[in-house]
């Protein structure tokens, strides 16, 4: 039995996949909740029997699963079952989300990252025993920006943080669509900055066809788990906040996007 669990927003990447698995092991070997259960029948019940029958367990990982009380009930109830050797845990990446931190060791099939006909191919190769996995192409995020909204399109608070271990190198460019004269980026807490302060960089490239703006911030002291380094970002007059994201240098002109959880 193969249990697909995900949250009903994501419907339209995983549906497309339910159905393809159902031609390939027969629709009664899938347990995905649009046929798998019925009106009139207990989810709770419907739920718990696909568990405890299925021996490959597809956690469809996105911001709208991990919100999700119900799949949390799932994912947490197979991780368990994985922990004993009854059911084979599969974590599936959707988007842009942090990946629950008891699932970091654990590889996972990246169709945010890789496509949904790369993920699919992994899938069934995973359920056939066929595992496709490259540990090399698994890459650890240990730097992670958490945004919190202070006021609705005017001004949020960005706080980034080294998980597990000390990053010697903190530079980073927080990108943004507004120009220099529309927002204000400050340090909150007490860094020193080189060269002296902010440096303010028009038309960054950050994928192909897309040019947007940045300010620059070269902190004096590492990055480091339970240090963050914070950000007041925030609009001058009537200007919308336009917040992108932000670039990490991990080397000599060489920059990365850090995934943000919005809060």
């Amino acid at each position: 039995m193969i249990f697909l669990s995900h949250n009903y927003k994501d419907k339209p990447i995983v549906e497309p996949i339910a159905i393809t698995l159902s031609k390939v092991y027969g629709m009664q070997n899938v347990f995905y909740d649009s046929w798998s259960m019925q009106p009139g029948e207990g989810i709770i019940d419907k739920m718990n029997e696909g568990l405890e029958n299925c021996e490959y367990f597809f956690f469809f990982v996105s911001k709208n699963s991990l919100a999700s009380n119900m799949v949390k009930l799932e994912w947490q109830n197979a991780l368990y079952k994985a922990t004993q050797n009854k059911v084979k845990l599969i974590p599936v990446k959707l988007d842009d989300c942090l990946m629950p931190a008891i699932l970091l060791q654990t590889l996972y099939i990246d169709i945010y990252g890789k496509g949904l006909d790369y993920g699919l191919r992994q899938i069934v190769d995973v359920a056939n025993n066929k595992s496709t996995f490259d540990k090399n192409e698994q890459t650890y995020e240990n730097v992670r920006g958490y945004v919190t909204l202070i006021k609705p399109d005017k001004e949020i608070t960005l706080e980034i943080r080294a998980e597990s271990y000390v990053e010697p190198m903190s530079k980073y460019i927080i990108l943004v669509e507004n120009s220099q004269s529309e927002v204000e980026v400050k340090t909150i807490t007490s860094e020193i900055l080189y060269p002296t302060g902010e440096t303010f960089i028009n038309g960054i490239d950050v994928s192909d066809n897309y040019k947007c703006n940045g300010f620059y911030f070269y902190i004096s002291r590492a990055t480091m788990p339970g240090y963050p380094i914070r950000f007041s970002i925030k609009t001058i007059g009537e200007s919308q906040l336009k917040f992108v994201g932000v670039f990490r240098a991990v080397g000599e002109n060489l920059v990365c996007l850090i995934p943000i959880n919005m809060t």
